[in-house]
């Protein structure tokens, strides 16, 4: 099945397959963005292109392995880096993923901007129960950048269930969405 952005529709058996695979093999993950947010939800909510993923970097090496092994491939993008960087399969299924290392203290002294407060949610997909990045971060995450209608219909779903404010920078999707 193929996403609305062009893209195959990674479906959340897939998610539950790769999850296991990682957390069997002693990977600590934590699912973000749009399966992030239908993990805390409890239900597929819309189509997904991708899975996100959150670890400690000490991780990808195996991560990499497990995946490489499945038939995963680095995806060629401008923003790879070491701790940021997509895998894709030949079905088209891509796993984002996300690394970033904490100091004793608990700081993020490396990789994506992380903090161990963001990394406190839980959810389930397909029933399957996950940790993943908790709903007040996962609004705050959704700011800042060019928004299109998933980040809205996520973030609109995330504060109708956790009774959060929507950030103004929704607002003219919320005025679209009431002239219609």
């Amino acid at each position: 099945m193929v996403s609305r952005n062009g893209h195959a529709e990674i479906c959340g058996t897939d998610v539950v397959e790769l999850l296991r695979l990682l957390e069997q093999n002693g990977i600590e993950v934590y699912v973000d963005g749009g399966w992030g947010v239908d993990a805390v939800l409890g239900e597929q909510t819309r189509p997904h292109s991708d899975l996100d993923i959150a670890l400690p970097h000490r991780y990808v090496p195996k991560l990499r392995e497990l995946l490489e092994a499945r038939g995963f491939r680095d995806v060629p993008r401008d923003d790879t880096r070491d701790c940021n960087f997509v895998l894709g399969d030949a079905q088209g299924r891509r796993v984002d993923v996300h690394s970033y290392t904490f100091d004793a203290e608990g700081r993020n002294i490396f990789g994506v901007a992380y903090l161990p407060e963001h990394l406190t949610g839980t959810g389930s997909i397909d029933g399957y129960r996950v940790r993943c990045i908790a709903p007040e971060w996962m609004v705050r995450f959704h700011t800042g950048y060019e928004l299109d209608q998933d980040d809205y219909h996520d973030v609109k779903a995330l504060c109708d269930r956790f009774g959060l404010d929507l950030p103004p920078q929704y607002d003219r999707f919320s005025q679209e969405e009431n002239a219609a």
